[in-house]
């Protein structure tokens, strides 16, 4: 959590949601990797490697980005994060096809995630309307 982020932030059933989706695109990353990190026949490295760092870099974001929409007082602060949110959201849903597409055994945990993209962007919509 930010460290001058109110406590009533953790109890946020999206910020818990936005961790969640961290914590297991992080596992997902570090099991991917360990498969893609294997250099090819030629000497080359795995393209698809990047997109496992992306997901891991972009669900950092999430919990961050909702705490600074809830404590902006202006709207358009409040929707330039929330337009931030969205972005985010899409790219981790592109990301993990992109990754299916790879050649590890880690990549049938991409579907686990992007369940848990879809309940994140449910808890999204109730929570826009709270802003």
């Amino acid at each position: 959590m930010l460290s001058n982020t109110p406590s009533y932030l953790s109890e946020l059933p999206i910020y818990k949601k936005a961790i969640e989706i961290f914590t297991l695109s992080q596992s997902i990353s570090s099991y991917i990797s360990r498969d893609l990190s294997a250099l090819d026949k030629n000497g080359s490295e795995d393209p698809h490697i990047y997109f496992s760092g992306d997901i891991v870099q972009q669900s950092v974001s999430l919990a961050p980005e909702i705490a600074n929409a809830e404590l902006q007082r202006y709207s358009d602060r409040k929707h330039k994060h929330i337009a931030a949110l969205k972005r985010l959201t899409h790219m981790l849903y592109k990301n993990s096809y992109r990754l299916e597409r790879s050649h590890s055994n880690g990549k049938d945990f991409l579907p686990i995630l992007r369940s848990e993209l879809k309940k994140f962007k449910k808890l999204q919509r109730t929570w826009l309307l709270t802003l």
